[in-house]
């Protein structure tokens, strides 16, 4: 049994494919990924070796949001898409020779590449989505995409993802089917069902993020797709943590911000304000100390779940495995969305009464202050610890053996 899997996105897309991956090879397939060059390293270091996708996507995100690149425009977006799907089928297809199955999330024109290749090859295909929203819903409206911004004046879910499908189709239907008719494949009408199918998978807990029903797919929900961190903290860090009370963590993870220094000011300036040390996560924001003082520390890539039980708050951007991390851990939260489903995650932590969801994408210290006392409330704590014992951790198991049993464990695809 061999696997192919394709995650187009930042490491919040890659790590919980590689928790697929793990599993899937625990259980005796054979698994290939597909992936930006950003993560070679990462996805070496568990097993995995990476078929790299086109260039960092580090560096072409960081200069969009840092103002040294033009932010896509409409005109523009069409002739992105064209050029990720062409070269993420190309790599996809080459990898995918001989495999069983294709699962595939991230960047739309990318996943529409992945399932043209499965098609290709007559091999079945699965799209995984990370947070509900990014599913159509009567219960929830979509996300806007970048120059497409929701009607204000329009509030029924079901108008407003009729709108989403004419984006979508507007935005990357051109690019999809004028890739596809070489291929042989028949031409698309519906960019968005095409590549999220009438059963997509869903990997998020369902007590932090349910998948609501009456709904117009038939979706299946496995959990998050966790993998297990067996690392040790550094030595610093462990000298740092036992050097005093929790910390406050502080980290955007794999986003970046348009003003590190900023942020780091405004964030350290707070909880110091709180009677609290910090610990800054570095992340593709690039944050730094503002200062020498003795109360501050830094770190890199780390083994998140081990640390997030040693710390008061994680404030964060509101990724999906940033959020679901701390909340296993049972430690408050202050979620800073940046985009896309980060809003939705912050909703999400504020509804539970597990931290506070921070006003927009930039924080500053009268804004984190009110946050961090929301977080640093007694109250908020007990909760958070209560609703960590209801997060599963066998996401990543249960999608695995679904996936084998869907397709035969011997390769061979079940009869219907």
């Amino acid at each position: 049994m061999r696997v192919l899997l394709m995650a187009y996105g930042s490491r919040g897309d890659i790590e919980p494919m590689a928790g697929l991956g793990v599993q899937l090879r625990a259980l005796g397939a054979e698994v290939r990924v597909c992936a930006p060059p950003d993560f070679v390293d990462f996805l070496d270091g568990v097993g995995l070796p990476l078929a790299p996708i086109g260039e960092s996507l580090r560096a072409t995100v960081t200069a969009a949001v840092t103002g040294t690149a033009p932010p896509p425009s409409a005109t523009t977006l069409p002739q992105r898409a064209a050029a990720l799907f062409g070269s993420t089928y190309d790599v996809v297809a080459a990898v995918a020779e001989g495999c069983d199955a294709v699962v595939a999330t991230g960047s739309l024109p990318a996943a529409a590449a992945a399932r043209a290749a499965a098609e290709k090859l007559g091999i079945p295909y699965t799209f995984v989505a990370y947070f509900p929203t990014y599913l159509p819903s009567p219960h929830h409206p979509p996300l806007a995409w970048p120059g497409r911004p929701l009607p204000p004046e329009v509030t029924d879910n079901r108008v407003l993802w009729d709108l989403n499908t004419e984006s979508l189709n507007e935005l990357f239907g051109e690019a999809i089917n004028s890739h596809r008719a070489p291929l042989g494949l028949p031409l698309v009408d519906n960019v968005r069902d095409h590549v999220l199918t009438e059963r997509p998978w869903l990997a998020t807990d369902p007590a932090l993020s349910p998948w609501l029903e009456p709904a117009d797919l038939d979706v299946v929900q496995t959990g998050a797709w966790i993998r297990p961190d067996e690392r040790r903290l550094p030595t610093a860090l462990e000298e740092f943590l036992d050097a005093g009370t929790p910390p406050v963590y502080v980290g955007f993870g794999s986003i970046p911000v348009r003003d590190a220094e900023g942020v780091a000011r405004a964030a350290i300036e707070a909880i110091r304000a709180q009677g609290r040390r910090v610990l800054i996560g570095r992340g593709w924001a690039g944050l730094g100390l503002i200062d020498d003082q003795d109360d501050c520390f830094t770190v890199g890539e780390v083994n998140q779940q081990a640390l997030f039980r040693r710390v008061a708050v994680v404030v964060h951007h509101g990724g999906a495995g940033t959020t679901t991390t701390a909340a296993r851990a049972g430690t408050p939260q202050v979620v800073v969305p940046q985009m896309a489903d980060q809003p939705y995650w912050a909703g999400r932590v504020a509804d539970l009464g597990i931290g506070a969801a921070h006003d927009g994408p930039t924080p500053t210290f009268e804004s984190l202050s009110v946050a961090l006392k929301t977080a640093l409330a007694p109250e908020t704590r007990v909760r958070a610890t209560a609703v960590a014992d209801t997060v599963r951790t066998d996401g990543a198991t249960v999608a695995a053996k679904l996936l084998l049993d869907a397709t035969g464990r011997d390769g061979r695809p079940v009869s219907a």
